[in-house]
């Protein structure tokens, strides 16, 4: 049997910045996510905070984890408790240290996001979480200074977006849910907003359709008489457009050239680098292509000249993060597939011709050939809809004899997407099953996202329902593979991925022998009353209202059916999490256990929505697999 321990010894490499001759990023090397920093032609990394503090999966931080500050010497660090993602900006030196508050406390109470940062101006723009009430607000901050400009307000986002060079000029974001956005333009010289585009909430008919626009990544042009960005009205897969503030109704297309990659996916990020240079980020069938390119911006066209990543090594996985260095022209990235972990890298030259691997991290004691790569299950839906999936079966390498038993895997989100990406706990289970004997199979059903923003809402104020349709039609699909037992199937999950484990197990429970929810809201009611205040206007739209769907979300919701659940349930969650509380979980226990069910439960003191640190991801991930060893006798 293979221990989860080979597979962790490969330590994250994530977010790193290059600045001189410095290499600064984010491990997991002491056992829990920190901040780091080495020289750029090779060196022991440095811790540069206290052992005593853990940082939180940039996944779920919704903004950046740290920058550096050269100039002030200093680098902002965004620090919250053992995951209960009450974000706060925290500064130390260059060469770390412990973390003070910056901005002399302002932000205590919220929980704060790290938006945009331009190092040459000290400057800063945030987005901030009330605990107290429903509002978000965008900040402008100085840190040499400690000023604080405040932007805007809304329960809606009020999401500093894009700025102009002097940060006159903002471009502020509301947004309903996903792709429904309005978008707003803060001034200096009125310090007000103003509608742009887009039809706010309290100007809407009833029964109004609005087109969707998912208006982002703005970037201000033609000497800040418009905006260039990324939108879904003329792609549902996303595109590049431009808006003239003098003719805001008229969306104007930026064409590109010179792309490389082919397959099914979306445009997913649009980055000024310097001048009339830009980054423009694809994924495309669930891997990342990113190219360099030139905008003219008289005729409106982006000419992708330089391919840094889709190609060779940097091919067939996910890119973390991309961080150019203007003063260098370079650029640092953290890559990853489903069989490699995560390596730092940097790209240079004027041909961009020049890659370079930092980091060397492997998996100890397991051969590559005995990793699966997985292969594409996609299927055709009840409906028609394609669904694309993948297929995850022990290398043939293992000698496993017979059909094997089957581990049915569910993202979160549910707009998120399971992608060839080893950076966080979803790959090296499904590693972990493999190598043990199990089969896994990794569907994106309607409401992931990857597949364009039509895909994407069919999950809107519809948990429970075409989703788990979905489901169903694999499940079919899968009884008809003689290489898998499909008598022996489990369901797991996590977050939303845990809700959609809860609600297979109850309403389908002739399909599973096993079932295990991390962090799965339980009873709908319940969840959308325990979020923090600021996440409840979004959910109010995109799930249900608890006051007017009340009918609705008790029918959608696990609870109604979980007497039903006729195979053993593992629980796991974490203390702290914000999310979904613990309470959630603890009454699904309780309720289980109340009604003579089959329930384990495991609880992690010093974590929230995940599990972050060594000794508890072992715990965890062995939980797991002797929990399918018990039920599913691989």
């Amino acid at each position: 049997m293979f221990r989860i321990e080979s597979l962790l010894s490969a330590r994250l490499f994530l977010k790193p910045q290059i600045v001189a001759d410095r290499i600064y990023f984010l491990s997991n090397l002491s056992g829990h996510l920190s901040l780091y920093a080495m020289d750029a032609g090779g060196s022991i990394p440095e811790p540069l905070l206290p052992p005593d503090i853990a940082l939180q999966n940039p996944h779920l931080i919704e903004g950046k984890s740290f920058f550096v500050f050269p100039d002030l010497h200093q680098i902002l660090v965004m620090i919250d408790h053992d995951g209960d993602e009450n974000y706060q900006p925290m500064l130390i030196p260059l060469e770390g240290g412990y973390p003070e508050i910056a901005f002399n406390h302002y932000f205590a109470n919220q929980r704060v996001h790290l938006v945009h940062c331009e190092p040459e101006k000290n400057s800063v723009f945030f987005s901030s979480e009330s605990r107290d009430n429903e509002y978000l607000t965008g900040y402008l901050g100085n840190l040499k200074s400690g000023e604080l400009t405040k932007l805007a307000s809304s329960p809606y986002g009020a999401y500093p977006d894009g700025a102009n060079a002097d940060h006159t000029k903002v471009a502020i974001i509301d947004t309903y849910t996903v792709g429904d956005n309005v978008l707003y333009l803060w001034e200096k010289s009125t310090d007000n907003r103003k509608l742009i585009y887009g039809v706010p909430l309290e100007d809407r008919s009833e029964g109004q359709q609005i087109p969707l626009n998912s208006i982002g990544s703005i970037h201000f042009i033609r000497q800040d008489c418009g905006m260039a960005f990324i939108t879904s009205l003329l792609d549902d897969a996303y595109s590049l457009a431009y808006l003239e503030f003098d003719h805001p109704e008229r969306i104007q297309p930026i064409a590109v050239t010179g792309r490389t990659h082919q397959g099914v996916g979306e445009m997913v990020g649009f980055t000024h680098l310097e001048g009339k240079r830009y980054l423009v980020e694809y994924n495309i069938d669930g891997c990342s292509w990113l190219y360099e390119g030139i905008l003219d911006e008289t005729v409106l066209r982006l000419d992708l000249n330089h391919t840094l990543c889709g190609q060779g090594i940097l091919s067939n996985g996910v890119l973390e993060s991309v961080f150019y260095d203007r003063q260098g022209d370079r650029f640092a990235l953290s890559f990853s597939s489903a069989v490699s972990p995560t390596q730092i890298y940097t790209i240079e030259g004027k041909d961009r011709g020049k890659l370079t691997q930092h980091t060397n991290e492997k998996l100890l004691g397991i051969q590559a050939q005995y990793l699966s790569k997985g292969e594409d299950a996609s299927f055709v839906s009840f409906d028609g809809t394609r669904v694309s999936a993948r297929l995850y079966l022990p290398a043939p390498e293992l000698n496993f004899v017979g059909p094997r038993p089957l581990v049915y895997y569910v993202h979160g989100g549910p707009q998120g997407q399971e992608r060839p990406d080893f950076a966080w706990f979803s790959m090296p289970l499904i590693q972990f099953l493999s190598l043990n004997g199990l089969a896994v199979f990794v569907p994106n059903v309607r409401g992931s996202t990857g597949y364009g923003l039509t895909y994407t809402k069919q999950v809107d104020r519809d948990w429970g329902g075409l989703d788990v349709q979905d489901h169903v039609s694999a499940m079919d699909k899968l009884n008809n593979d003689p290489r898998l037992d499909t008598k022996r199937a489990a369901v797991v999950g996590r977050s939303y991925g845990g809700y959609m484990t809860l609600t297979l197990a109850s309403r389908y429970p002739q399909f599973w022998s096993a079932a295990v929810d991390m962090f799965g809201p339980f009873d709908l009611l319940t969840f959308l009353d325990r979020i923090p205040p600021s996440w409840r206007p979004y959910f109010r739209i995109a799930v249900g209202d608890p006051e007017t769907d009340r009918d609705f979300l008790v029918e959608r919701s696990p609870r109604t059916y979980i007497s039903q659940i006729q195979c053993p349930l593992l629980v796991i969650q974490g203390r702290n999490d914000p999310r979904v509380v613990e309470k959630e979980s603890h009454d699904l226990v309780d309720f289980l256990h109340l009604n003579g069910k089959q329930v384990e439960y495991l609880v992690f003191e010093n974590e929230g929505h995940d599990v972050l640190k060594f000794e508890n991801r072992v715990t965890c991930y062995n939980a797991i697999m002797d929990f399918f060893t018990r039920t599913l006798h691989p």
